[in-house]
Order: structure tokens, then sequence, then C-alpha cells
């Protein structure tokens, strides 16, 4: 053990945490300076055990709390001495004295260092903190944000009773717009996509290749059936709907509409729908329409509570509009008598149900994200998902829907319906929601795994239904003749004219004859 002058220890003590052992000791030996052959007073001398070089003392030279700083100093104040050096050993070496004095009021402990005497954590021992904290703290995936329809059920609270935009904007809610949007796009963008005969390109016909008024009905029509659908779906479990973050602030459950006014507001949106389709586009759409009703509402709806397997007929439903579009587009062009087997299953049928393949896969992977972040209100609510009843069969049905868009996207260049820049870009995409597939399914959803597939799945619809429709098969070589002309029009005016000087030339030998 080192032995300290008592006055000089006293005097240094608060300083002791902050230097090291050897300046320590230097500064003892320094000033307690004494005649060879004599000895310090017994009671001027104090122990200091070695308990007092603890291992923080040589981490960073921290005081060992601030509890112990505010007793050392009290002692110092009050006491004097060989008792006052003891006291302010026992603190240092236990952390409180052993025996303390009647005269000392006890202080505060306090878990950590007052601010200006804490030192910065040093970099290596914060990240091995935050990564210990990480692993003891489960991670929460974020609650997924209000869509549309929630918006618009908060927006119509605040208007009048009576007013007519608070009605207007109640029955848009129940139409769930984001949803609705997405599925008219996609039937759009399958019309646009239909290869047209050489019977009606421009250069043959002065008429339109597809009708603008027939894509006009067909947006309005779909867009309708949904509403129906989706209104219906609301209708038949509010009750269910009020047990879900996700789902309780729709108008139903709130009271905005009765049940009575949505099967009404459901019964004439479906009138107008399939009536629009049957009589302005072609009776073939008409029902594929009615058929989209009827599966989510009257099969999908209620599947729910009883297997999981709603969530294929879910994507089912998802995959019909894709045709819609291509059935409508075929009736313009059909040679018979427009059935339902020639629009569907002839041979140029390929490409609809090729897109509709697409949606089909794509829902997998955005579904099974969705719901993971809500998997316990699912179970809550009596909802048999697969996500809380096989979580691991969840992350492989994700993944393995996730490849299956590569071939699919390939199968349109193909089959001729895109060029070959469209396998390029696709696969780009395609590539990116594999991925976070694969991710979702390594790590069980966990990590932000999902919240990663999710936002792929939302951007990667709308992207390869654009890049199809700017890949089409022959559209940048018409868009080039536009842009810089075509040779065929001099040839056959040059054709058109040397006709006409054989002609004239037969007439002149004609009359000389």
């Amino acid at each position: 053990m080192l032995l300290h002058h008592a006055n000089v220890f006293r005097s240094q003590y608060i300083h002791a945490e902050f230097v090291c052992l050897r300046c320590l000791s230097r500064l003892s030996a320094r000033t307690s300076r004494r005649q060879f052959g004599s000895s310090p007073p017994r009671n001027e001398a104090v122990a200091v055990k070695a308990s007092l070089v603890q291992r923080d003392y040589f981490f960073a030279n921290r005081i060992r709390s601030a509890s112990n700083f505010q007793t050392c100093s009290k002692i110092s104040q009050e006491k004097t001495g060989h008792e006052g050096a003891r006291e302010v050993s026992q603190v240092l070496s236990y952390g409180a004295p052993l025996n303390p004095s009647p005269s000392l009021p006890s202080l505060p402990v306090s878990d950590s260092s007052p601010t200006d005497l804490q030192l910065p954590e040093l970099p290596h021992r914060r990240r091995k903190r935050l990564k210990a904290e990480a692993a003891l703290t489960p991670s929460q995936e974020p609650i997924i944000p209000p869509d549309v329809s929630s918006r618009l059920t908060s927006l119509s609270t605040t208007l009048p009773a009576t007013s007519i935009r608070r009605l207007l904007t109640t029955c848009l809610s129940l139409s769930k717009p984001r949803l609705s949007f997405m599925i008219v796009l996609t039937t759009a963008a399958a019309y646009s996509l239909y290869p047209i005969p050489a019977l009606l390109l421009p250069t043959t016909t002065t008429a339109p290749s597809l009708s603008t008024l027939t894509l006009m009905f067909l947006t309005i029509g779909t867009s309708l059936c949904c509403t129906s659908a989706n209104a219906l779906n609301m209708l038949l479990e509010p009750e269910h709907d009020a047990k879900m973050s996700r789902t309780r602030n729709r108008p139903i459950v709130r009271g905005l509409i009765g049940k009575k006014g949505a099967l009404i507001f459901a019964s004439i949106t479906a009138v107008i729908g399939i009536g629009s389709l049957w009589f302005v586009v072609n009776p073939t759409v008409a029902f594929l329409g009615g058929l989209n009703i009827v599966l989510y509402a009257g099969v999908y709806t209620p599947m729910k509570r009883l297997s999981v397997l709603n969530t294929w007929v879910g994507a089912l439903v998802g995959g019909i509009p894709p045709l819609m579009g291509w059935a409508a587009a075929a009736g313009q062009s059909a040679t018979g008598n427009g059935e339902w087997s020639e629009l569907l299953f002839s041979e140029g049928s390929i490409g609809g149900w090729l897109l509709a393949g697409i949606l089909y896969a794509w829902q997998f992977p955005h579904f099974n994200a969705l719901s993971w972040s809500i998997r316990e209100e699912y179970k809550n609510a009596g909802y048999r998902m697969l996500v809380w009843t096989n979580p691991r069969m969840n992350g492989r049905v994700a993944l393995r829907y996730a490849f299956a868009l590569f071939p699919l996207c390939a199968g349109l260049w193909w089959w001729q319906i895109t060029d070959q820049g469209f396998l390029v870009t696709s696969s780009i995409v395609n590539i990116w929601i594999a991925r976070e597939a694969w991710k979702f399914w390594r790590k069980e959803g966990q990590r932000g795994s999902a919240r990663g597939l999710f936002w792929a799945s939302v951007w990667h619809l709308p992207v390869v239904m654009v890049l199809a429709m700017v890949h089409k098969k022959g559209l940048w070589d018409e868009i080039w003749r536009w842009l810089v002309g075509s040779g065929e029009e001099e040839e056959e005016e040059e054709e058109n004219m040397l006709m006409t000087i054989d002609s004239e030339q037969e007439v002149l030998d004609g009359i000389r004859d």
C-alpha cells in the first residue's frame, strides 16, 4: 500500500480520481518530505487501499460517482485529521462511509455524475452500448399510416351533417379511392397494350385505331364496379373493422352512413357500372366486372374469417381488371361475333392473361408485407391471415411470387407485346422487389424488412405498367417515322408519277396509231 500524508491527501483528494497513480505518488512524496531517521506521526498517516485504484480509474479517469464526490466534499468540510481522512478513504473504497457520523447528513445518491464533471462517452463504448440495447429491445414495425378512406372519413366529421359535401365525401370514402385508382390504371394499361391489327393501323384507315369513347366508358364502368365491391366489403364487416386500427375509421364504423344507405350506394354504382360496360364496351367485359363484385364481396370478405386461402381469392380478384381492359380492346377488332371465347381464349388473348398473372403475383408480396405490422390486430379480430397462422410460410409465399414476376414480364416480350427494352427495365424493378422479398423471408419481417418490401411493392406495380406502355411493340418505330418521315411515302409518290407518265404515254401512242 501507499502512504500519503493526511493533510496533503485531504487537500488533494478531489483530484485523486483525475490523475494517474504515478503522478499521485509523486505529489505525495513531494509534499511530505522529512529528514532521514525521523518518522511521521502515527496520527498523520493514512493507508490508501488498493481498491482505491480500480479498473475504472485507468479508463477515462472519471470520478466514481456524484454521490461519492458530494460525500467526500462534505467530510472534508466537517472533519479534519485522521478521522476525516479515514472516512474519505472508506467512501472512495466502498462507496459510502462505514460508520457515518450523526452530525453528517445523508446525501441523495445519484446514478449519474454532474454534467460538468461527466466526460464524453467514448465511441467504441457508445457503439457497444447501443448494440446491447438494440439486442435487448424487440423491434417494432411502425403502424401503417391512415389510408385515403380514413382521411376522408375524418374530413366528413368536420362538415355539417346535412351538407351535400359531407355526403359526397362519405361516398368517396366508401369507394377506397387509392385502391380503385390502381385497378383503373391496370385496366387502362391493358387496353393500351393491345396490339393494333394491320387493318386498323393509321396507314390503312383514317379512323382511330382504338376508340377513345370505349376507353372512357371502360374506366368509368370499372371504377364504379370497384366502388360497389368496396362498399359491400365495408357493409358486411363493420363490427370487425372496429377492432383494427387500420379500419376503425371507416364511415360505417363511425356512423357517418347507415347500412341501408351503403347498400343503396353499392347497388346504384353496380348497376351503372355493369350497364355502361354492357352497352358501350361489350358483354364479356360487363360479365367480368360483375364477377369481380361477387368474388370480392361474396367470397373473399366472408372467407377472411374461415381460411387463409382468402389471400389467393383476393389475388384472383385483382387479376381480373387487366383481362377486362384486354377484352375491351379485342372486341373492337374481333373477326367473329365477339363472343367471350374469342375475346378471352383466342391466340391473341395471351397478353391479357400475362398481365393478369403479373397482378395476381404482385399482390402476395404487397399484402403479406402490409399485414405484418398489424398481424396481432388481424388475430384479435378473428381474420385467418397467413401472417400470424404461419409466419414462415408467409415469407416463403411472398418470395415465391416475387420471383414469378420475372417470367411473367419476360412473356410480354416473348409474345411480341413489348420490345426488348422492357425485358431489361422490368428486370431491374423485379430484382428490387425480389431482393426485398428475400430480406423479408430471411428476417421473418423483423428489422424493417416488412416495411422495405411494402414500399417496394407500392412502387413496383405502377412502374412496371408504365414501362410496358413505354416499350409497347412498334411504338417507337411509329414515333421515329413521325419525326423524320418515311421513305415509303416518297416511293409511293414516285410510283404514282411513273404510272401517270406511262398512262399518258399509252394515250399518246393510241392517238398516233
